[in-house]
């Protein structure tokens, strides 16, 4: 019953992403072939509010669902997230899903999204596995 409002939120998320396009092939396409402004706006949409929940977020002091408060660490910058984002960027080319959206495409009834779904758990198990070779 903890979970019910995590599972309520994905699938609200999951209508989100299907009914505002962002699961389509044909926008995905449209995006990587600069034919369409849709996808573009949508992802600067989703930084900006990102930006303003963030800064919000420290303004505020606000604290997540248990009460405990929000804290933000500062990464440092790899070589391995320049060869990650290039891996994810094709990987979305080619196959016109990017991994968020798996489980909507598939709760819409494409089933062949599965194959990639099941090349997505895959990769980061053999991710998980070669983890500690890569360059980080």
């Amino acid at each position: 019953m903890k979970n019910l409002k995590y599972l309520l939120a994905g699938i609200a998320f999951g209508l989100l992403l299907v009914k505002s396009e962002v699961v389509s092939w044909f926008r995905i396409q449209e995006m990587f072939r600069f034919q369409s402004f849709h996808m573009y706006g949508v992802i600067g949409s989703a930084v900006l509010t990102g930006m303003l929940a963030v800064w919000l977020i420290r303004k505020m002091n606000i604290k997540d669902l248990e009460g405990r408060p929000v804290s933000f660490r500062k990464k440092e910058f790899s070589k391995g997230q320049v060869y990650g984002g290039l891996l994810f960027g094709l990987g979305w080319g080619m196959t016109g899903a990017c991994p968020g959206p798996l489980f909507a495409l598939v709760g819409t009834g494409a089933t062949v999204i599965a194959v990639m779904l099941a090349s997505a758990v895959a990769g980061t198990w053999v991710y998980g596995r070669v983890r500690d070779r890569l360059p980080h």
